[in-house]
């Protein structure tokens, strides 16, 4: 019983990061960073229970292993993650932050890969995703 809680509350939460980020992405359309920046700090702690500094800090190399191993995260942590890291990396766009930026679109692609290379099932949505970040990675350099 405790699981199908949690499973439902995690994919609650996977609907509601996609009602987040359309939201940050209308006030990037606003030039309004200075929201869309709070908006985000708050979501990465009400969503994943820690601040934001944390997982800004977390290198790629180790991403999905210290996640997965000292935090009990599951794989639909990791990809509320990566739609964190997206929005973090549009931010930085919008602020011309360019470096910055292309970190934080790395971070969520290979949090993405790892997502799709680690389910079992199909999804177009997660493909279209992955392919839209290697082409803003691709137009960064």
């Amino acid at each position: 019983m405790f699981f199908m809680y949690q499973k439902d509350y995690i994919l609650r939460m996977i609907e509601m990061i996609g009602d987040l980020i359309a939201q940050i992405l209308g006030l990037l359309k606003k030039n309004n960073t200075k929201q869309a920046s709070q908006i985000l700090e708050n979501a990465y702690h009400d969503l994943l229970k820690k601040d934001a500094s944390y997982f800004r800090s977390l290198s790629k190399n180790k991403l999905t292993t210290d996640l997965l191993a000292e935090h009990n995260y599951t794989h639909k942590h990791l990809q509320i993650l990566a739609e964190l890291f997206f929005a973090e990396a549009e931010i930085q766009n919008a602020k011309e932050q360019y470096f910055l930026s292309k970190e934080y679109y790395e971070k969520s692609l290979i949090l993405f890969e790892f997502v799709e290379q680690n389910s079992i099932n199909f999804s177009l949505i997660l493909e279209q995703k992955i392919s839209l970040i290697k082409s803003k990675i691709k137009t960064s350099n």
